[in-house]
Order: C-alpha cells, then sequence, then structure tokens
C-alpha cells in the first residue's frame, strides 16, 4: 500500500487502539509524543482519516458527543491492522527518509512494545550497500559532484551508525 507517512501514522495509532482525529492530532502536534518526531497537522490528520476509511483501513464506530463538536471514533480493519503491522517491519529505502519515518516506526513500535531488532538488522541490509556505492563513486568526482557525494556519504553513513546504536542499545 502507498500511503504517506500521516497516513501510516494515523494507521497505527488507531493499531493501538481506537480513536478519533482530535485525539491523534494531540498525539502529532508539537508537544504531543509523536509530534517530537513528526508534526502532523489537524486537518491532515483527518484528510488521512478518509483516505484509510475510503480504502477501508478504518472504520468510524462511535460518535462520542459532548462540549464541543461531536467526535467520530475509528477503529482498525483487520485488512488496516495487516498493512499497518507490514509497514513497521519494512526499511526505509531512501536516506533522506530515515529521520522522519525510521525514527516514527521506532516511537510507534515503543508504543506497542514491540522489539525492533527485525526492522533495525532490515534498515542495516538497505544501508550498507547504499554508504558502500557512494563511498565507491564518490573517489571518481571533483568539484561539486564530490562535494554531494561526500554529503551523501556522510549522511548514509550516520543513518548506519544510528542503527548500529540503536541496535547495540538495545542489546544491552
Amino acid at each position: 500500500m502507498t500511503w504517506a507517512l500521516p497516513e501510516w501514522t494515523v494507521l497505527a495509532v488507531l493499531r493501538e487502539q481506537p480513536r478519533h482525529g482530535f485525539a491523534i492530532a494531540g498525539l502529532t502536534a508539537p508537544e504531543g509524543e509523536l509530534g517530537r518526531v513528526w508534526q502532523i497537522p489537524r486537518p491532515v490528520i483527518y484528510r488521512a482519516l478518509g483516505r484509510l476509511e475510503d480504502a477501508n483501513m478504518v472504520v468510524p464506530t462511535t460518535v462520542e458527543s459532548g462540549p464541543g463538536p461531536q467526535r467520530t471514533v475509528y477503529a482498525v480493519t483487520d485488512s488496516g491492522a495487516a498493512a499497518v503491522d507490514a509497514w513497521l517491519q519494512e526499511p526505509i529505502e531512501h536516506v533522506r527518509e530515515i529521520r522522519s519515518h525510521l525514527l516514527m516506526k521506532l516511537a510507534l513500535l515503543e508504543r506497542r512494545g514491540i522489539d525492533p531488532t527485525e526492522l533495525l538488522r532490515r534498515q542495516r541490509e538497505v544501508l550498507e550497500p547504499i554508504v558502500r556505492a557512494i563511498a565507491a563513486e564518490r573517489d571518481r568526482h571533483q568539484g561539486f559532484d564530490a562535494v554531494l557525494l561526500a554529503w551523501r556519504h556522510s549522511t548514509a553513513g550516520a543513518a548506519l551508525r544510528f542503527v548500529d546504536e540503536i541496535e547495540a542499545s538495545g542489546s544491552e
């Protein structure tokens, strides 16, 4: 399934327990637990809920009323649960997405008490050949191309060291 990070995050949060959009927006707000990783504005949360409902990944279960607007509570479907469980174990293919996607996956796995070792192993398998390929390419270039490759090598290497560090801290 090709979803953006907001859809996957909403689906993963609903996999934990049914919630309404306002509660999810609180988690992804700047001061929210997940907002520390990636902030998702409230309108984006509601659009994600609509897309996920259209795709039969979530269903509305109840409507909460109280002071303020009514709030529709959503629950994940079986297909939504299977999709997000698989997504949480998929490594990130692009180094530029490590900061947002991998950190969000690690936060979501921790919230559910799931060991990230398999994800980290798979992530290393993706990163190691990238680091090697950039290092080999870097020596064949000059000027700004060499600068750009040095940046890419440093970034990919830092991501790989991050994976190693997180994995090592989990085995202690």
